[in-house]
């Protein structure tokens, strides 16, 4: 057989090293130490880390790139942030949308990512982000997995032609119910609002993802009833829990009941480490809380735990550049995830655990899944975060759509080197996670 394309070479992230991975028409069709075939196209991968693509699932595409328009956000907190979005949105065109959310699609690519979860706000009743997002799925399609949640940013039920503008939004092919339950003028709103989004999504068939307790108030217990309302209309596994920050503040004994409900309902838990420790804790003095959620506690729970970027240039974060390793850098560091089984689960995070929130399907590197993955100038998992490694492939349906050169330094130094790649300083002997079967 003639392959279209075949990698060699390459580790893997279970720790295997030395593989072959071939592909023929848009899939992976043979993983092996050896593969003795002609193809269209080799890359030899020198050793370096072979990984499935990385994975966004939560981002806000609508907004990205806007970062000075019509204002800067002078304070940096999140509620100037919002502010700010709502002067955004009257004066933005559909054209300008697309144009800032292509761009930003492109340097997601570069960047070696796969597949983004957007939110998009229906909290405009020309829906111009909804219809510019619409065509943008369809121009990326070719190359990147984009999923679009339709986004109440004002609240459901706060804002008078939400619900309405939601309905709209899923009937012209949004993929996913969005919610911002802390958001609404009560508590008991909060509730109410996620019991209405919930039953919509499940008459629908579709995925939930909300915004919930994103504050630093340890009695913005959403999450509760967003597990219970899931159990209640059988959504196991279809339901996200965005955010989550308001856990970092609760008191021990009520954690100690509400992570048995999340996972006991099958909710997947979503913190953006980023903008979580940027945003959150901006009343307090010292000590100050950092606000991203319980993750070591969650995962250990049995609940599926992703990262996502959230933001990059826009009202609520001035910086960024769609890498997420650079999310799941932060997540470690801010979560205490030292140990090196900690480090080699924090990739995970932005790959196979995110992709399951996303419910993609033919994801991974297994024989018969879509030839997606990337070709990473480190040596492993934990080395790969640890230098934010270069993408030097990103392949598409076994088609490569991004490459960069390898980074090296050239030395100039008394009896050293001539160069020095950064990739070589990994441990030469650590333990890996067993090999796949």
């Amino acid at each position: 057989m003639r392959f279209d394309l075949i990698v060699t070479n390459a580790s893997l992230p279970n720790g295997q090293t030395g593989m072959s991975v071939a592909c023929k028409g848009g899939k992976i069709t043979e993983i092996a130490r050896c593969i003795d075939a002609e193809a269209q196209e080799v890359i030899d991968a020198q050793g370096y880390l072979l990984s499935p693509p990385l994975i966004d699932p939560h981002f806000h595409m609508d907004a990205t790139l806007s970062l000075g328009t019509p204002r800067m956000n002078v304070s940096g907190t999140l509620l100037e942030g919002i502010a700010l979005w709502g002067e955004l949105k009257p004066v933005q065109s559909v054209e300008q949308i697309m144009e800032r959310a292509l761009r930003y699609c492109d340097l997601a690519v570069s960047m070696g990512i796969g597949a983004i979860r957007t939110h998009v706000d229906i909290c405009d009743d020309e829906l111009k982000g909804v219809d510019a997002l619409l065509e943008v799925r369809r121009k990326v399609a070719p190359y990147l997995d984009l999923q679009l949640v339709a986004f109440p940013q004002d609240g459901v039920l706060r804002d008078p032609s939400a619900l309405e503008n939601l309905t709209r939004a899923l009937d012209r092919g949004v993929d996913v119910v969005g919610g911002i339950p802390h958001f609404e003028r009560t508590m008991q709103d909060g509730a109410q609002s996620v019991r209405i989004l919930c039953e919509i999504a499940e008459k629908r068939g579709l995925m939930v993802d909300m915004h919930c307790d994103e504050s630093d108030d340890p009695h913005s217990r959403h999450v509760e009833t967003l597990a219970s309302e899931t159990m209640r209309l059988g959504l196991q596994g279809r339901v996200t829990g965005s955010h989550l920050t308001s856990m970092h503040s609760m008191d021990n004994y009520y954690v100690s009941k509400l992570i048995p409900l999340i996972a006991e309902a099958g909710l997947h838990a979503l913190p953006n480490p980023l903008i979580n420790i940027m945003l959150q804790g901006r009343h307090d003095t010292y000590p100050k809380r950092r606000g991203q959620t319980r993750i070591p506690e969650l995962r250990d729970a049995g609940v599926n735990v992703g990262f996502g970027q959230d933001c990059v240039m826009d009202p609520w974060y001035s910086l960024g550049t769609a890498d997420m390793l650079d999310v799941a850098l932060m997540g470690l560091h801010v979560g205490q995830l030292s140990s090196r089984a900690d480090m080699r689960w924090c990739f995970d995070a932005v790959t196979e655990n995110s992709a399951r929130i996303m419910g993609l399907e033919n994801y991974g590197l297994k024989a018969g899944s879509d030839a997606n993955f990337i070709l990473l100038q480190a040596q492993d998992p934990i080395d790969a975060i640890r230098l934010r490694a270069n993408r030097l492939y990103v392949v598409r349906r076994g088609r490569i759509i991004a490459r960069n050169s390898p980074r090296a330094c050239t030395l100039h130094l008394p009896n050293r080197p001539d160069s020095l790649d950064p990739a070589q300083y990994a441990p030469k002997t650590v333990a890996t996670r067993p090999a796949a079967s």
